[in-house]
C-alpha cells in the first residue's frame, strides 16, 4: 500500500551512481534480537523502487519484489558479520498466465512473496485481489485458489501479508479489511486452497499489517505500520505471534519485538523474511520508497539468538 511522507533524508553516505547499496549501522540492542546492520538500496542503480516484499535464501541470495510488478535478485554480501552490499543483480518483471508482462497499476500491485519448499513462488496482489503461483519469477503465472472473502477487501487494503508456516499452512492477513463489528481486527486466514480457515488478526492499535513471515518453531512475525503527518510520518513495529496463537480458528495476536524507530530508521517498512542460520534466525526487513525522492529503500538485518 502506498503512503507518501514529506520526510527529510537521513545523513547516509552518498553513493556512486552505479552502486547498488550503501551500508549503515543500526542502533544497539540488549535482548535476543541483535542488529547486524542495514543497507540503503539505490533505486537508480537497481532500476526501480517500491519494494514491498523480501526473501532471503540459505545461500544469501536476496529476492525483492516491487509493487510495480518488478523484482530483482542479488547476493547479499556480508563482511565481518555485517551487510556490506549486494553482488551482481538479476532483474525481471512478473507475467500473467500467457507469459505477458503485467500492466503497471492495479494488475501488477504485488505485495507479498512466499518461497515454497519445491522452489516455486506465491505472489499476493492487491487492487485486483488474488494469489498467483510462479515456478520461476521470470515465467508465466498459474492460478492459486485464494481465501474466500478476499474479494471484499478495499482496493488499496488487500492481502499485504502472506507467510508459509512451519506446518505447511499459509497465513494470510489483509491490511484494512475489518471485521463486521469493526473491533479493530483485520480479516485473516490460515490453511490453503480447499482448506482455508477464516480468522481475524488483532494489530497494535492504530497500526495495519504489511507483511508476515513464518518461524521455524511454528510461530510467525507480522510487520505492522502506522502513518501520521502529525506524528512525523511512519511508525512501524515487528510483532511475534507464537505458535499457539496460529492453531485452531480463533483470533490471532502477538507481542511487539521491534519498534521502528528507534530500532531502525523511520521509513515505510513493508517486507519481512526469516532465514534459519545455525543457532540463530536472521530477520530481514525492507522498506518501500514509493519511488518518491523524499523516501528511501532500506534493508535491515537482525539475528535472533535462540535460547
Amino acid at each position: 500500500m502506498r503512503r507518501r511522507a514529506l520526510l527529510g533524508a537521513l545523513p547516509f553516505a552518498a553513493a556512486a551512481q552505479d552502486q547498488l547499496a550503501t551500508p549503515f549501522d543500526l542502533p544497539a540492542r540488549t535482548d535476543a534480537l541483535r542488529p547486524l546492520g542495514g543497507l540503503e538500496l539505490h533505486r537508480r542503480a537497481i532500476g526501480f523502487g517500491g519494494f514491498s516484499a523480501v526473501h532471503l535464501a540459505p545461500d544469501l541470495t536476496m529476492t525483492v519484489l516491487s509493487d510495480r510488478g518488478s523484482w530483482f535478485a542479488a547476493p547479499l554480501v556480508m563482511r565481518d558479520g555485517r551487510p556490506a552490499g549486494l553482488g551482481a543483480i538479476t532483474r525481471g518483471v512478473l507475467h500473467d498466465a500467457q507469459g505477458e508482462p503485467l500492466q503497471r497499476g492495479h494488475q501488477a500491485d504485488a505485495e507479498a512473496l512466499v518461497r515454497r519448499p519445491d522452489g516455486s513462488w506465491l505472489v499476493a496482489f492487491e487492487g485486483f485481489h488474488r494469489i498467483r503461483a510462479y515456478r520461476r519469477l521470470d515465467g508465466p503465472s498459474a492460478t492459486f485458489a485464494g481465501p474466500p472473502g478476499l474479494e471484499a477487501a478495499p482496493a488499496n487494503g488487500g492481502l499485504e501479508s502472506l507467510a508459509l508456516l512451519a506446518d505447511g499452512r499459509l497465513l494470510a492477513i489483509t491490511e484494512t479489511l475489518r471485521d463486521p463489528a469493526d473491533r479493530g481486527l483485520r480479516r485473516a486466514w490460515t490453511g490453503g486452497p480447499g482448506a482455508w480457515v477464516a480468522r481475524y488478526y488483532r494489530p497494535t492499535e492504530g497500526f495495519s499489517p504489511t507483511d508476515a513471515a513464518g518461524l521455524p518453531d511454528g510461530g510467525a512475525l507480522v510487520l505492522e505500520r502506522r502513518f501520521s503527518f502529525l506524528e512525523g510520518g511512519f511508525t512501524c513495529r515487528l510483532v511475534h505471534v507464537p505458535r499457539d496463537a496460529l492453531a485452531g480458528s480463533g483470533e490471532i495476536s502477538g507481542t511487539p519485538v521491534l519498534n521502528l524507530p528507534p530500532d531502525a530508521p523511520a521509513e515505510n517498512w513493508e517486507g519481512v523474511a526469516v532465514l534459519p542460520r545455525g543457532r540463530e534466525w536472521w530477520v530481514a526487513l525492507i522498506s518501500d520508497d514509493n519511488e518518491n525522492m523524499l523516501q528511501r529503500s532500506l534493508f535491515a538485518l537482525y539475528a535472533w539468538t535462540l535460547a
